[in-house]
This record gives structure tokens, sequence and C-alpha cells, in this order.
């Protein structure tokens, strides 16, 4: 179960990244993405991101 929990806490982790990025502006990969330069994006990407990160500690434990 803790290497389902870690596995799916990087998955946020890297996604809600992706999301973060995209929405700054900062990524603009793929070029067709309706998210790139969206603050709201921002916000859903760092909030995912905080689960994610929550999920692999709460997995280390």
């Amino acid at each position: 179960m803790k290497t389902i929990l870690l596995i799916v806490g990087l998955l946020l982790v890297a996604s809600g990244g992706l999301w973060f990025l995209q929405g700054l502006g900062i990524v603009t990969w793929p070029q067709e993405s309706f998210m790139i330069a969206q603050t709201q994006w921002a916000w859903y990407g760092g909030a995912t991101s905080l689960v994610g990160l929550a999920l692999v500690v709460w997995s280390r434990r």
C-alpha cells in the first residue's frame, strides 16, 4: 500500500508541477494546450502538487 501511495503521490507532484508551470506561461508544451498562461491552472497545479507531496510524506512513514 505504501508503494502505491508513493507512486500516486509522485505522479500528482509531477502533473501538478506541469500544470503550475503551464499556468504561469513558463512551459509552453504542448503548443495547443489550453492551460498555457491561464492563472487558474497555476493554482490548480500548486494544489495538486501539495496533495501529492502530502501523499509522498505519508507513504514514507
